[in-house]
């Protein structure tokens, strides 16, 4: 099958075309021909070898980390699917690769798509949906009246998390540029803060959380907004203790990752705030909880640019210099 992959860390100019064998499908697995698939972040850092110290992939890698296609193949233990089903996902980070014409997927880790949408749309939607259901239900558990910050509005993440927020019941608070603080307010938001124009940690008090999407200086600031009490929770920060238990890590990477987020950590407690990390994980079931919202229009997908997957590459650079507009970059297999 036709893939986009790596064969080292850190080589920019290393993500290439190839072939490779097609995946094999495990009892509770579905073969998926891939449509559409999208660029994240994520992919970036898996390239340039950031995450190699606790996601130890096996070399060449195939990159993507969102899906929309169809059904080809069921194993023999797969009760939720059928052949020539219309699926979306986010596959688990063990088994990452949807830059490619197939993958095998775990049923648990895949749910019908949105009757609404279109596969591009689709493939949009998977990790910055899962990331946001993850901050602001799971962990955060915002209830209605509460007030939410999001950082970067307009990006893939925020532009599904103000949406959720405000399905929550939330009163939004996001940060975006000039051009983009009209999306936003469409979105839902109830207050933006243009950050070229202002410093959102002197025009915002009292928030119950933060979903820093952007770390540095960004997240340190975060915590000036957060009432007693209150939570940021970060995509982009430093790993912290929770993190390196979830994973299964050993004693020198548990020690390194809490020795990262020490100060923010330490920053956080003097508040009286908390800060967490958030590695999203691939869930069926939570996608399943997000299409009824999408299919009735009330969380759209927002996609600034369609490229065909035979410029994966340049997808991922125009990713990269920061190109896109809002929301998400897709790659269309057809």
């Amino acid at each position: 099958m036709k893939t986009f992959m790596i064969e080292r860390y850190g080589d920019k100019a290393g993500v290439r075309a190839g072939e490779m064998p097609d995946p094999q499908v495990g009892v509770d697995d579905i073969m998926v021909r891939i449509h559409a698939a999208s660029i994240n972040p994520l992919d970036l850092k898996l390239r340039d070898g950031d995450f190699k110290a606790f996601l130890p992939y096996r070399l060449p890698l195939i990159l993507g980390n969102d899906l929309a296609g169809v059904v080809v193949q069921v194993g023999s233990a797969v009760t939720r699917f059928a052949l020539g089903d219309e699926v979306y996902a986010r596959p688990d980070k063990d088994r990452i690769g949807t830059f490619a014409e197939l993958i095998a997927v775990h049923q648990d880790d895949v749910a019908i798509k949105p009757a609404t949408l279109t596969m591009e749309e689709a493939a949009s939607l998977p990790l910055v949906a899962l990331t946001s259901w993850q901050a602001l239900v799971e962990r955060a558990q915002v209830q209605p009246g509460q007030k939410v910050l999001i950082h970067a509005g307009s990006g893939g993440v925020g532009t599904i998390a103000v949406q959720l927020a405000k399905q929550l019941g939330a009163h939004v608070a996001t940060t975006a540029s000039t051009a983009k603080v009209d999306l936003v307010r469409e979105l839902g938001a109830d207050v933006v803060v243009d950050y070229k124009k202002q410093a959102f940690e002197t025009v915002l008090h009292g928030y119950d959380v933060v979903l820093d999407t952007l770390g540095g200086e960004t997240l340190e600031k975060s915590l000036k907004v957060l009432k007693p009490g209150g939570k940021v929770i970060s995509v982009a920060g430093p790993p912290d203790p929770a993190f390196a238990r979830e994973l299964g890590a050993n004693v020198i990477l548990r020690l390194a990752m809490s020795a990262l987020s020490f100060r923010t950590r330490r920053r956080a407690k003097r508040r009286n705030v908390t800060y967490s990390f958030l590695f999203m994980k691939a869930s069926g079931d939570q996608l399943r909880e997000l299409t009824p919202l999408i299919d009735a229009g009330k969380i759209r997908p927002v996609v600034d640019r369609v490229f065909l997957f035979d410029q994966t590459r340049e997808a991922m650079e125009y990713v990269e210099k920061g190109r896109a507009k809002a929301g998400k970059v897709v790659v269309a297999m057809t």
